[in-house]
């Protein structure tokens, strides 16, 4: 979602409690979880609703056999979600590996058609982005980024880093610059939840986003960011600067 391609300056890590959420979208919240992410609670009881809404012309299920197979897979859909949780933590040096595996295949389902195969698929790729994990979470000049995992099953899912902004005048407080999550996980609740680790819900940010890349942009849009006007292109790939929390005009 947000621009990683180059390792940013940043500044003093605030501590972020472990938010813990069950289930697509977030059954059963823990009280650690940002208001945001309880709010997607009610997804898992979106997905069923619209199972019990496959009705026959009069209300009825067409006949029992439709009707056990329809409630036989609701139930496995409940199960899958409520039995798989997903935890959003503080990345670690041992991390690494994984983070760079998240942030190389999130590139491929991302940008497939935007940027060079040759780049996408290139042998060193996912090297490069262990190094570039490896100094944002050990060199003291990136201290003050925050950085976080979400991880389901001990397997991480995705990726946030977010920094002072590289820009010593800019009118937002926070920057993001990365935020990836595999395209399986997408409606988890896991963008949300990392997205709420690394930039507080009331602070003011900015980020870079692909364009065009509606899934991406609408999800910033429910949080609050909206596009300013300015864009870029680097690496062949077009780019909108979205904001949040920051007067008009600034």
């Amino acid at each position: 979602m947000a621009n990683s391609r180059s390792l940013v300056k940043s500044a003093a890590t605030p501590a972020f409690v472990p938010a813990r959420v069950s289930g697509a979208d977030g059954v059963r919240v823990a009280a650690s979880v940002p208001r945001a992410v309880a709010r997607g609670a009610r997804g898992v009881l979106r997905v069923g609703a619209a199972f019990g809404s496959n009705r026959g012309r009069h209300g009825r299920h067409p006949d029992a056999t439709c009707r056990r197979a329809f409630a036989g897979r609701r139930l496995e859909i409940y199960h899958s979600a409520v039995s798989s949780s997903l935890t959003v933590r503080p990345a670690r040096v041992e991390d690494v590996a994984q983070m760079a595996r998240v942030n190389v295949r999130s590139w491929q389902e991302t940008y497939r058609g935007r940027v060079s195969d040759a780049v996408l698929d290139d042998p060193g790729f996912l090297s490069a982005r262990e190094r570039f994990w490896t100094a944002a979470l050990t060199d003291e000049r990136y201290r003050e980024n925050r950085v976080a995992v979400a991880e389901r099953d001990d397997h991480v899912v995705g990726i946030a880093m977010s920094g002072p902004p590289l820009d010593a005048v800019a009118a937002w407080a926070r920057q993001l610059y990365v935020l990836y999550v595999y395209a399986a996980d997408h409606g988890t609740g896991a963008g949300s939840a990392l997205l709420e680790a690394v930039v507080d819900p009331d602070q003011s940010a900015a980020l870079w986003v692909a364009d065009p890349n509606p899934r991406a942009q609408a999800f910033y849009r429910k949080h609050g960011f909206v596009a300013d006007g300015v864009a870029q292109v680097e690496d062949g790939l077009r780019e909108i600067r979205m904001v949040r929390g920051v007067q008009h005009g600034r």
